[in-house]
């Protein structure tokens, strides 16, 4: 097992008037090897989740244990942490500073201790396996496109070799061939190096197509967790959170209650597919 959430409370503004409990006595466990879609409505905690498991907050109550370790008893090294759950935020401009793409993905191996020359293939490496083109490696991350971003983003999390990645909407504002790009290179990693992924998504077709499980969060709360199908066979609930379904499950409820034989339990667009020339 990686992690175990312990019954986590996290506040805002704790003891002010602008109190504002973003997490409220969650718990569940991350284990190898697994690739979780976390999905909420904005506000629901998700950011604020993701944030407690990479160590930069701390909860206000309960426990977050790596590897059975309270990652802030005293003694666990945080730094240590940040390199084994390595976190890519929305918005990967933030997390580059380099002048080079090729300095700023060795920067974390250097940090870890590594020399020059050590840091720098571990570097080479990262970059490869998120195929980002060495023609780009001594080019400022600044002069990259936004997808070619996310890859450097992604690139200097992986050259520390993390057990869990943490992808914050990875996707967003790529174009159609961009996003199915880096979620090939996300699913690469996950089966080829047994990367457990967690992914922070908007997208319920996104979560469908490529997470084993999936966590909802609703006012700081788990609502649901499960395999997609069993999360999304609870629509109706998920609407009542701000949420929906993949577009394929209304799809086949529609045909269900018009008196076409079709199973409902189809969650991406080639199960729909299949299902509906099983009518032909």
């Amino acid at each position: 097992m990686s992690m175990e959430i312990q019954n986590v409370t996290y506040i805002y503004g704790g003891g002010t008037s602008y109190e504002q409990k973003a997490l409220d006595d969650i718990s569940f466990k991350i284990n190898d090897g697994e690739f979780i879609g976390i999905i909420g409505h904005t506000g629901s905690g998700k950011s604020t989740l993701i944030q407690l498991l990479n160590g930069l907050l701390k909860p206000d109550a309960g426990k977050i244990l790596f590897h059975n370790q309270d990652i802030h008893q005293p003694g666990f090294s945080l730094k240590q942490l940040r390199g084994k759950v390595g976190l890519v935020f929305q918005y990967p401009e933030y997390q580059l500073f380099e002048t080079t793409v090729i300095r700023d993905v060795s920067f974390g191996p250097k940090n870890q201790g590594l020399t020059e020359e050590e840091a720098v293939k571990k570097a080479q490496e990262a970059l490869k396996t998120v195929g980002l083109a060495q023609k780009y490696w001594e080019m400022s991350p600044f002069e990259l496109s936004g997808g070619q971003k996310r890859r450097a983003a992604i690139a200097g999390v992986l050259a520390m070799e993390p057990e869990i990645l943490i992808l914050d909407e990875p996707t967003a504002g790529l174009d159609p061939r961009g996003r199915d790009e880096l979620f090939s290179q996300i699913q690469f990693l996950h089966r080829e190096k047994k990367i457990t992924v967690i992914l922070v998504s908007h997208s319920m077709e996104d979560v469908a197509d490529y997470a084993d499980r999936i966590i909802v969060l609703d006012h700081g709360r788990i609502l649901l967790d499960g395999t997609a199908r069993e999360v999304f066979s609870h629509y109706k609930e998920l609407e009542r959170a701000g949420l929906a379904a993949p577009e394929v499950t209304y799809l086949l409820h529609e045909l269900r209650e018009r008196g076409i034989k079709v199973s409902a339990d189809a969650i991406t667009i080639e199960e729909a597919k299949e299902e509906i020339l099983k009518l032909c």
